[in-house]
C-alpha cells in the first residue's frame, strides 16, 4: 500500500526557520557591533535614500510609525541616524544616516549577504524565485486578512 503524502506544514516550517535565522544573527554579535538586528531594516531604507520621513520608513518596513519613532530615537542616541526638518513641510521629520550609520549599514549588508548565501546554497535561481514569490504572496495574503 502506498503511503499518503502529507502537505508541508508551512506555518511550522516558517516559524522554525525564523527562529533559526534569528539565532544565527544573534551569534554574530561582533559583526553587528553597535547595531541591533531590529535596526538593520531602518539602516537599509535610509541607505537606499538620502533622507526619508518617519511615515515613509514605516510603510517600507510594514510597521507602525510609532515603532519607527521609538527605534530611531535609540539609533539617534547611538549616533547612527540624525533627525532633520523637512524643507517643505515643518510637520515632517526626516531621518538620514550619519557616517557611523553608513558604516553600520555596510557591515549589516555583508552579514546578510553571508546569510542569504547560506540560505540559497543548493537551490537554482528558478527555485529561489518560487520561494520568494511564495513568501511575498504569504505576506500579502496575511496582510489583507489583518486589514479586513
Amino acid at each position: 500500500m502506498k503511503a499518503v503524502s502529507r502537505p508541508p506544514r508551512f506555518v511550522f516550517l516558517i516559524n522554525r526557520a525564523q527562529k533559526a535565522i534569528a539565532r544565527w544573527i544573534e551569534r554574530r554579535d561582533g559583526e553587528w557591533e553597535g547595531i541591533s538586528p531590529a535596526q538593520v531594516g531602518l539602516l537599509f531604507v535610509l541607505a537606499a535614500r538620502d533622507e526619508a520621513a518617519i511615515g515613509e520608513i514605516a510603510q517600507a518596513l510594514d510597521v507602525a510609525p510609532a515603532a519607527v519613532t521609538n527605534l530611531s530615537k535609540r539609533m539617534q542616541a547611538a549616533a547612527l541616524v540624525e533627525r532633520v526638518a523637512d524643507e517643505h513641510d515643518a510637520r515632517l521629520t526626516r531621518l538620514r544616516l550619519t557616517a557611523a550609520g553608513v558604516d553600520a549599514s555596510v557591515r549589516a549588508k555583508a552579514v546578510l549577504a553571508e546569510l542569504n548565501a547560506r540560505l540559497t546554497a543548493g537551490f537554482s535561481a528558478e527555485e529561489q524565485q518560487v520561494v520568494a514569490r511564495w513568501l511575498e504572496h504569504s505576506a500579502r495574503v496575511m496582510g489583507e486578512d489583518a486589514a479586513s
